[in-house]
């Protein structure tokens, strides 16, 4: 391969024999720095690739792959100087990969997850925010003063058990977020990057499909109890989940620069594919934002408490809520799935409500199927019907009664 180039970089897929060979990553060299490259890694749900400096040497007749950083941390010049630099100290007898696993042997879980938000988490998932809450929650409490090589599967397995005598979905989650973590330790020279993860070889529980929305028996209860509500600002943040199906993130980190009232929309930035997500808005929830108050030292649609910050959690004003309408088992993610179940009932297409949702996998929609299957009865109907009536024949009683035309056997030669 030529030389490495930002343009090249940001074009790189995880293919060719890679891909076909089911490995887990992917490098691609430059022929300017010798063991210099960047290794890609399998998009993710949302087809974001992940990529990383490496620099390949051998120290001591051992062959070495050092991760530099992490693409988008550093830039494609940072990282070549770096290159050069740890190259330099391989001259001197010295192994930067020792170096780096020497230090880090006295480094705690708690410091490896502050690693992990800043250089994986803040960049490559919209719920970060969702990841730090579960590391403050349930695992830094647990291990974040343990070394992180201290740290065993059977640990993880208590820790999971623990979770899961309460909430089973929450103890999967937890489990999943602390294997992407020790794989980032062994990126990142926590650990021997040959060395087993702790947090895989865990029998996850097993998750009951959810389904629950909102029915048009319960929202009239709902509707009273959100509107009897003190804050204006939890009263809109709830009504905007049932109109317009926004994601909680998205919402809560709305500023009102963003909001487009002339086009009916929401403009969101995506900090990390760099485009713009629009996120459509009906008249009702048009009228809710023009019916808000704005602040000139905050710029959020839904501002909190502390100064220039955003409403951070409405879960206790929820939970009062829902007691009221009765509605304990709803959760605040149901709201934005009645969207979709109310929509698929009345007919809309999946593609659709993918479209309304921002379903980047058609694969997250089709949760909605079993509702439109009336609809799909009365459209086959219609087919039906339209394709007898041109044919000239009775939808019914002629398909029972159509006479079949026996074949005539033929006759043998000579009788």
């Amino acid at each position: 391969m030529k030389k490495l180039t930002k343009k090249k970089i940001d074009g790189f897929k995880f293919e060719g024999e890679a891909l076909k060979r089911g490995m887990s990553r992917d490098v691609r060299w430059d022929d300017e720095i010798p063991g210099f490259g960047v290794r890609v890694f399998p998009s993710d749900a949302t087809n974001r690739c992940r990529k990383s400096f490496i620099l390949s040497y051998r120290s001591h007749g051992r062959k070495r792959l050092f991760t530099i950083g992490t693409y988008g941390v550093l830039t494609l010049e940072q990282a070549r100087s770096k290159a050069k630099s740890h190259l330099g100290k391989v001259e001197d007898g010295q192994d930067p990969l020792e170096d780096r696993q020497r230090k880090a042997q006295g480094q705690t879980l708690q410091e490896l997850a502050k690693a992990y938000m800043e250089r994986h988490a803040k960049i490559y998932k919209k719920t970060w925010r969702t990841d730090e809450n579960r590391l403050k929650r349930y695992i830094i409490p647990e291990f974040g003063s343990l070394r992180v090589k201290a740290i065993r599967r059977n640990d993880i397995a208590i820790l999971h058990q623990k979770i899961g005598k309460k909430t089973p979905y929450e103890a999967n989650r937890n489990l999943k977020l602390l294997s992407v973590i020790f794989n980032c330790a062994k990126e990142w020279g926590y650990l021997e990057e040959t060395g087993k993860n702790p947090a895989t070889g865990i029998k996850p529980f097993k998750e009951e499909e959810r389904d629950r929305y909102v029915t048009p028996d319960e929202l009239p209860k709902l509707a009273q109890a959100i509107d009897e509500e003190e804050s204006i600002y939890v009263r809109a943040c709830l009504w905007l989940y049932l109109l317009a199906g926004i994601r909680k993130s998205e919402l809560l980190q709305t500023k009102w620069k963003d909001v487009s009232i002339k086009h009916q929309e929401l403009r969101l930035p995506d900090t990390k594919s760099g485009k713009t997500h629009y996120v459509p808005l009906n008249g009702p929830a048009i009228a809710i934002l023009q019916n808000l108050p704005r602040f000139e030292e905050n710029p959020y649609l839904l501002p909190g408490r502390k100064k220039g910050c955003h409403l951070v959690n409405i879960d206790k004003a929820w939970r009062r809520i829902r007691e009221k309408a009765g509605i304990v088992d709803v959760r605040l993610h149901d709201l934005r799935r009645t969207v979709g179940s109310w929509m698929a009932q009345a007919g809309s297409p999946l593609l659709l409500i993918g479209k309304v949702l921002g379903h980047k996998d058609v694969k997250t929609t089709k949760i909605y199927t079993h509702f439109a299957q009336d609809h799909v009865k009365e459209a086959l109907e219609t087919h039906g019907k339209r394709l007898m009536e041109i044919a000239g024949k009775e939808p019914v009683s002629e398909i029972v009664d159509m006479p079949t035309k026996r074949r005539s056997k033929k006759k043998k030669a000579g009788t």
